[in-house]
């Protein structure tokens, strides 16, 4: 019978585990402190972020107002949100909505309240797998001739570099943590 020192390790694995995934991915903030809006698409929001497998899209509006709605392509060009049509692939509508990216590939936003899509409330992204984000090279060494020369700071770390870092840290705390127990 397992004594409840195991249990306890085995809750600790078991929570950790959990921990380190959440730790790794990113909820984005659609248009950040501005939210899902009108004429969203001629911000550029996207452009410059790497979308991970397991991230989270958060769509802030107000209530009523807006939609959110998960399209094709095709419809996303033409900004078709026919009911009748099937090509709505989700539908969010509560102002907090929490999309969640499962799956690489494109992925396709609209607002389906009138005319919002065709004056530019749509997103388009690109989720990739975690393991297709590059980590950045190591950084070349350096010598330094001259006696009391500082080395240039370190290069900014990519986003999966930093998923890394603080699943790592997660992983080392929870292992300390088992290993307190245990004792």
């Amino acid at each position: 019978m397992a004594s409840s020192k195991q249990v306890l390790l085995l809750a600790v694995v078991a929570a950790v585990a959990c921990l380190a995934s959440l730790a790794s991915a990113t909820q984005w903030v659609v248009g950040d402190e501005c939210g899902w809006r009108a004429k969203f698409n001629q911000t550029g929001w996207a452009d410059g972020k790497t979308f991970v497998v397991g991230d989270t899209l958060l769509f802030k509006y107000p209530k009523g107002k807006h939609t959110v709605v998960q399209v094709g392509e095709e419809d996303f060009a033409t900004c078709n949100h026919d009911d009748d049509d099937d090509n709505q692939l989700g539908v969010w509508c509560s102002g907090n909505d929490v999309v969640r990216l499962d799956k690489p590939g494109k992925m396709w936003f609209i607002c389906t309240k009138c005319n919002h899509c065709l004056k530019g409330m749509k997103l388009a992204i690109d989720v990739v797998d975690d393991d297709d984000v590059a980590a950045p090279p190591p950084p070349p060494v350096i010598t330094f001739p001259f006696p009391g020369t500082a080395p240039p700071p370190p290069p900014p770390r990519s986003a999966a570099a930093m998923r890394n870092l603080v699943g790592g840290a997660v992983a080392v705390a929870a292992a300390v943590l088992a290993a307190a127990l245990v004792f």
